[in-house]
Parts: structure tokens; C-alpha cells; sequence
């Protein structure tokens, strides 16, 4: 009897708390929008399992000695999101953007998301119960870049225990592009600036290509040394796709390597959706501080492609400065999806690629400066 009663006693089911429970709940949540909902599977899926994982009573994967205690060594140190950072790049291209220069003024206007959201993120200290100090805000505001590596990067320097509903919220929101964009970006156009077709984008030759990635690097290092490891990794990618030199390299850095890193850092953002880093009421400031701070950086962008469109000599669709922010491809989609509904023959794709990868780096710069003024 004694044995039953000890063996009962390392059962999950004796061990199990209320949060833990909830927790796996939210974690099997997080599959079902991956599997069936489709959204932003890669890394919601290996995120949900994560957070199952953590919660699992007694097991202690999340704690030392556990798999997912030492994959999140990779986040700790900052080489998963810098690595997959270097995949994007591999699979970037800017010839859009090098086409049209103008679109990163809309790559830059969507930025000011995050930096409004940190003035946010203070103002919500005199809440009762709430407290962020400055460097959490600037890991919160990071998330209106929607630039999901870059939200962790900022996120496991500046406030690792806030990191698994930052990641949370900053995925949520990418997969949620097609729903919460469209109203913004129909509420401040007009049917008139939705049908503006855009001329074709010139050709773009291969020296370009290759000569802006090291452009950058070296603008960045002369510039802003912080935002370095993001945008060095960014360009390292891009380079190798670009010069056609290395073609092993750079499908590797698209596939394989991408692949296997996602994996584990989707693991590892999981294993910090335990039930007591997570069931906070910060949590819900962070959630609705995150939501502001896309949907101020998406209306940001289309502002001011409306001023580029009264400014410009060459007709300029307002809808593709929502494309902005650094949910990359998906804003570009969203763009040319609503210029297809008011004007079948309005192909803005290619058109909004140009602020959409201007976003990426943009969020890779604004994740600089705040980890300049802040760390």
C-alpha cells in the first residue's frame, strides 16, 4: 500500500497546479492556431510544445539539468535569433528597396510604433500593480517592429523574464497581419488612393546587390556599433545569396540551418511560458502594449506614404506603407491584397517588398538604439 501511495505521489496528476495546468491549456492553444489556423506554424508549434513541455509537473525540463534549460542557452547568448537573422537575410531580396529608395522613409515611418509604445510601456507604472523599469519597456516596444528574432534578441538582453510573453505577443501579431492591418489601413485611405497604380520598378543589376549589403554593414558599424550583430548577421545572409559565390552556403543558411534553429528556438521561448514566469498581470499590459505598438506602426506607414504620394512626382499607393513593419512577406501580401480589391490590375507586391524588408532593417536599427540608450 505504502509503494501505491508513493507511486501516486510522482503521478503528474498528484503534482500538478492550477497555473501549470492553464499553461499547458495555452500551450495546446498555440498548436491548434499553428495547425489548423495556420499561424506563423513554424514557430508557434515548436513554441506550444515548449510551453507543454515546461509545464509538465516534476519533469523540470525548464530547469538546469533539463533539454529545454540548456537550448535556451542559445537565446541567453543571443545566437539563435542572430542566426536565424542570417537565414532571413539568405533569403531577402533588395531589389525593391534599391529600386525605389524612397520606401525606406516607410520602412523608418513604422518604426515610430516602438518608440511610442516605450513612452507607453512607462506611463502603465502608474497602474496598480504594474512596474516596468526602462529597460523593460524598450524590450515591450520592440514588439511594434513585428520582427519576431529581433523582439527576442532585445527581449534576452534587456529583460529575459519578460521574454516568453514578448515572444507570444510578437508572433501573435505577425500571424495576425491578415486580420488587424486591413482596418487600419482602409480606415485611413481612401477608395481613390487604394486604386493608385504604381509604375513599374526598374531593374536592378547584380553590383547593386552586392554592394549594399557591405554598404550597410559598414554604415552600421561607423554608426550605431549596437545594432551590429543583427544587421552584420542580416547582410552576411543576403551577401552570400546575392554574389552567387557561395550557392552551398547560402541554401543551407535558407534551409537547413534556418530549419534547425527554429526548432530549437521556438523550445526555447516555450520553456519561459512556465506557469510562474508567465500567469502575471504584467503579462496583459505586455499583450496590449504590444497590439498598440503594431497598429501605431502600421498607421505610421501608411501616413506617410499618403505625404510620399502628395510630394512625389511618381504616384505613390498609401497601402504599401503599411508593409513598413518587418512581418516579412506577409505585410507585402496584405498590400497587394487590398490594391487587388479595389483595382484588379493593381499589383502592389514588388512594390510593397521595398518598405517591407526596409522594415526589417529598421527594426534591427531601432533595436540598436534602444540597447545604446538603455543597456
Amino acid at each position: 500500500m505504502e509503494n501505491l501511495n508513493s507511486l501516486w505521489q510522482s503521478t503528474g496528476i498528484y503534482n500538478i497546479e492550477t497555473g501549470q495546468a492553464f499553461m499547458m491549456m495555452v500551450g495546446f492553444l498555440l498548436l491548434f492556431l499553428a495547425i489548423k489556423k495556420g499561424f506563423e506554424p513554424l514557430l508557434l508549434l515548436p513554441i506550444g510544445f515548449g510551453a507543454v513541455l515546461s509545464n509538465i509537473p516534476i519533469a523540470d525540463m525548464a530547469e538546469e539539468g533539463g533539454l529545454l534549460y540548456y537550448l535556451y542557452f542559445g537565446i541567453k547568448t543571443g545566437i539563435f535569433p542572430l542566426l536565424i537573422f542570417m537565414g532571413v537575410g539568405a533569403m531577402t531580396d533588395f531589389g525593391p528597396m534599391l529600386a525605389n529608395p524612397k520606401t525606406l522613409l516607410l520602412g523608418a515611418a513604422a518604426q515610430f510604433g516602438i518608440f511610442s509604445t516605450l513612452l507607453g510601456a512607462l506611463a502603465l507604472n502608474m497602474v496598480p500593480g504594474l512596474e516596468f523599469s526602462l529597460k523593460d519597456a524598450a524590450a515591450i516596444a520592440i514588439i511594434g517592429g513585428a520582427d519576431g528574432p529581433t523582439a527576442i534578441y532585445v527581449a534576452s538582453k534587456l529583460a529575459p523574464d519578460l521574454l516568453g510573453a514578448i515572444a507570444v505577443a510578437a508572433y501573435s501579431y505577425m500571424a495576425l497581419v491578415p486580420l488587424i492591418q486591413p482596418p487600419i489601413m482602409r480606415a485611413l485611405t481612401t477608395e481613390k488612393e487604394r486604386m493608385i497604380e504604381m509604375k513599374q520598378l526598374r531593374a536592378v543589376s547584380k553590383s547593386e546587390k552586392i554592394l549594399f549589403p557591405l554598404l550597410l554593414l559598414l554604415l552600421t558599424a561607423l554608426l550605431l556599433p549596437s545594432a551590429a550583430p543583427l544587421v552584420g548577421m542580416f547582410c552576411l545572409g543576403n551577401l552570400m545569396n546575392t554574389c552567387g559565390a557561395v550557392d552551398r552556403l547560402s541554401k543551407t543558411a535558407q534551409n537547413e540551418l534556418i530549419n534547425i534553429v527554429t526548432i530549437f528556438l521556438g523550445l526555447s521561448v516555450g520553456s519561459k511560458l512556465s506557469a510562474e514566469a508567465f500567469l502575471k498581470f504584467e503579462t496583459l499590459g505586455i499583450l496590449g502594449l504590444g497590439a498598440i505598438a503594431f497598429c501605431i506602426g502600421t498607421a505610421a506607414g501608411v501616413i506617410m506614404a499618403k505625404i510620399m504620394n502628395k510630394c512625389s512626382k511618381t504616384p505613390v499607393n498609401p497601402l504599401i506603407g503599411a508593409a513598413g513593419v518587418s512581418a516579412v512577406p506577409m505585410a507585402a501580401r496584405v498590400a497587394n491584397k487590398l490594391g487587388l480589391e479595389s483595382n484588379p490590375h493593381n499589383f502592389l507586391l514588388m512594390h510593397a517588398m521595398g518598405p517591407n524588408v526596409a522594415g526589417v532593417i529598421g527594426s534591427a536599427v531601432a533595436a540598436g538604439i534602444l540597447l545604446s540608450l538603455v543597456d
